[in-house]
Formats: C-alpha cells, structure tokens, sequence
C-alpha cells in the first residue's frame, strides 16, 4: 500500500499497529498509557484553567473560585485537573512498582528507566509548584515550608531562597515565577515522555517473566490495544467517580482558606503523594540531612541498573526478595501515614524505623541479596 511509504504514517504503523510485544504481558504493562493519558489531560485542562487564571497574591485565589463558579463548566475543569494529578501520581507510582518487581530497570532496558524517573523529578516539580498557585493556606506556608529546605546549602543556601522566592518572603514575584514554571513544564515533560517511549521501543519491552522474548511476540495491534482501551475504560470510571461524587477528599481542607502570611496551619503538610518523602526529611534531625536524606530516597533510582547485580529480573523466581517487595510498599504506606502526623512520638520513632527499611531495600537487599539466592539455589542443588 503506497501510504504506508509515507513517514508519518510509517511510523505511527510501526510504533501502534504493527510493534511486536511479548505474548505474555498483563494488565500492570497498562500503566505506561495510562500515564500518557494523564498527562495530556493535564495539559488541556491546564492550558484552559491559564485562561481564566490570575497570577496575583490578591486574586489568585479568588480568580480560583470565580472558575469554579462562574465560568461555564469551569468546576469541571477545576476539579478535572487537581484530581488527575493525585490519580496522575496513583499511576506512575503502580508503573513504577511494576518496573521494580519485574526488573524492568536492568539492561537492555536501563536507558528507558533513566528517563522515566527523570520524569518522576519533574512531575515532583511541577506537582509542587502547581500546588501553591490556588494561593489557600497550604499553598503559602507548604511553598514556604519546602522553599525554605534550599537554606540548608552551606553558605549559599539562603541567597538561593530569596532567589527562589524573588524577594524576601514567597510572595507576587513567587507566585508569578511559579505560574511561568507549572505552565512549561508539563510540555517538556510530554517531550520527555515521547523519549521514553522511543528509548522502549527501541530496544522492545519487557514481559513478567523476565527472560528473552524476542520469538515469542505478537503486534500490538488489535491485541494490546484493546486491552489499554479496556484499562482506559476502568480508569476513566475511577476517575469520574472522583470528580463528579469526591473531588475535594484528595485536597487539604486549609487550602479552601485564603493565603493568609500571618496565621500559619496547625500543621504544615505537603499533597498525600509527597507525604513518604517529607516523612523521610522529618526522620532525621538535622536539617541538611533531612533534605539530602529526602534527595536521595528518589535519586536512588537513578542508579539501581548499576546497584543490582542479580542475574533473575523477575520476583517471580525470587520468594526472598517478593517478600521483601510487599514490605516495602507495606513501609511506604508507613510513611505516608508518619508524614501526615505532628513531629512527635511515636511517629517520629516510626518513621526513623520505615526510613531505615527503605534505605536498607535499595542499598543493601537490591545489590547483595541475589547473591544469596544464587548460593542458596546452589545449596538446594548440591
């Protein structure tokens, strides 16, 4: 057929229709085109909410709720947007996981994972950022609160956050910059995103088992297809069940109070998705620590292709370290609960526990506990 020679059509032939896939991979492979699918809505929404949106201290919030009321299907695009990005993070949080018990972030597909926590930092980012632009109480001080982390940098750390800020309390420069920065962002990280799906493409992608499936493989169409439709349909009902029935459970009740710099909250907390890191911040008691320690228990996945060294990816085949899985997600619940609390015991005994796990999950179990499968199968065998 003559319009297959055409490159655009070419390449959407190859990449959705005819991209060979190993027969044997189930609905948690779903979760990369869910993610997809998050982040355009994401976009449009927001490009839409920028229309009637105003930067301003004294009508950010305001300019909020005039959305919400008064402009035509403005609720819908309000709480459309701030509830795919809770649903965005419940996403790329399963994808991940996925990629962590299957081992789809060793070799020859190390180069995707890179990319994609690279896309995680800039989702934290964005998420952030985007958080303070309602201008409500949590919005203020949590900008206030994280922002102020920065002052940990030796010697410097205080001129990068009246830098950050653009004066000397987050204030109209911030907002301002922030709104600039929330509104860009979601464009590289669609670019990005596009990156990582040629980085899979191109080397193909992984299945349960772990092993070489380069025989056994199918096209993606209709197969594949049909079953991310059908995960899109489920998701899509989840979704809709939050916006249209719940769609302020996932926000914090202080950020319906306008921005107030003189009262500060009770307690000071981040979005639900933030709240395992900001426990780990909270676990130690040194400043500096804290944000290194917080850095790190992300950054670290950065370079799990290089600190594993099992030659098994799949958790199928390892019962030690499958156990060990569910812990850690068992841990990181923990957490999320300790970071929602006051700094107070017990949950700051608590937390210092889960954040011990977690560090000893990556840089103890991860690099050293295949060899003790390796010498225990050796065992059995002998």
């Amino acid at each position: 057929m003559r319009y297959l020679k055409q490159p655009v059509v070419s390449t959407i032939n190859s990449h959705l229709i005819d991209y060979p896939t190993p027969i044997n991979i189930h609905y948690a492979w779903n979760f990369g085109f869910l993610a997809f699918v998050c982040l355009a809505i994401q976009i449009l929404t927001g490009v839409f909410l920028a229309m009637h949106y105003t930067p301003h201290v004294d009508l950010a919030f305001y300019s909020v709720e005039h959305i919400i009321r008064d402009v035509n299907y403005g609720w819908l695009l309000r709480y459309a947007h701030s509830n795919a990005a809770s649903i965005f993070f419940i996403v790329v949080y399963i994808h991940i996981f996925r990629g962590l018990y299957y081992g789809s972030y060793l070799p020859p597909r190390h180069y995707t994972w890179i990319i994609g926590v690279l896309i995680l930092f800039l989702m934290i980012a964005t998420a952030f950022i985007g958080y303070v632009l309602p201008w409500g109480q949590m919005s203020l001080w949590g900008a206030t609160v994280i922002t102020n982390l920065v002052s940990a940098v030796p010697i410097v750390g205080n001129s990068i956050v009246t830098w950050l800020w653009g004066g000397y309390s987050v204030d109209n420069a911030t907002l301002n910059r922030f709104f600039s920065l929330h509104y860009l962002l979601p464009f590289i990280i669609a670019a990005i995103a596009f990156v990582h799906i040629i980085a899979l493409h191109y080397k193909g992608s992984g299945n349960p088992l772990g092993v070489d499936s380069s025989v056994d493989k199918v096209v993606i169409y209709p197969y594949f297809i049909i079953k991310d439709f059908f995960g899109l349909v489920v998701f899509l009902l989840v979704y809709s069940l939050f916006i249209y029935f719940f769609p302020n459970v996932l926000g914090h009740p202080d950020n319906y109070i306008e921005a107030n710099p003189i009262v500060t909250p009770t307690h000071i907390v981040p979005e639900w998705y933030f709240l395992p890191f900001y426990a780990i911040l909270r676990s130690i008691p040194h400043k500096l620590g804290g944000v290194l320690a917080m850095i790190i228990s992300i950054g670290i996945l950065f370079f799990l292709p290089w600190i594993c060294s099992n030659e098994i990816r799949s958790s199928i085949f390892r019962p030690i370290y499958r156990k060990l899985f569910w812990l850690l997600l068992a841990v990181l619940v923990i957490l999320g609960w300790v970071g929602s609390k006051p700094v107070e015991e017990p949950y700051v005994f608590v937390g210092q526990l889960a954040s011990l796990f977690y560090f000893m999950y990556f840089l103890i179990f991860i690099p050293f506990l295949g060899k003790l499968e390796k010498f225990l199968l050796n065992f059995k065998g002998m």
